[in-house]
């Protein structure tokens, strides 16, 4: 079996499903699905990275699916993650690693430290150095609202 192939295909899968206004049920279920399996694949085939990442993105169906304690868990790793391979990881890895963390503390009513979470997120964000990477990073930002009335800058 090609680990790889198969947790790219299923990583896609995620994000159309992700990006999609009018998702079903059904489609909501089969994007846990695929994020779970997605993540399965890459710990076959990946590293901390590819870990890292698809750790992310399950945190982010679960933020969006608005099931707090799975995106706080999930949310929780990619920070433990993002620590312990931090040398290993792109600037934008650490950026959303702390914009995840904000969307699920504030998911699951802890808005101080979510605003924290948030400034830092936006802190590093404005650091990725790549313009593409960059612009990418602030439009995931700009996908999901997040406006905590005491965060400084809100995209």
């Amino acid at each position: 079996m090609d680990h790889q192939a198969m947790a790219i295909s299923l990583n896609q899968r995620v994000w159309s499903l992700l990006e999609k206004n009018d998702r079903t049920a059904e489609e909501s279920d089969e994007m846990v699905h695929a994020a779970h399996a997605s993540l399965y694949h890459w710990l076959q085939a990946g590293g901390p990275v590819q870990q890292q990442r698809g750790e992310w993105i399950l945190g982010r169906v679960y933020v969006v699916l608005g099931i707090a304690d799975a995106a706080l868990r999930h949310a929780q790793r990619v920070i433990d993650l993002t620590e312990k391979h931090s040398s290993e990881l792109r600037d934008f890895d650490h950026a959303y690693a702390f914009e995840l963390m904000a969307r699920a503390l504030e998911l699951n009513g802890d808005r101080g430290k979510a605003v924290d979470m948030w400034d830092m997120a936006q802190k590093l964000g404005a650091e990725i150095e790549g313009p593409k990477d960059r612009e990418i990073f602030e439009g995931d930002l700009k996908a999901i609202p997040f406006a905590p009335a005491c965060s400084s800058t809100v995209f």
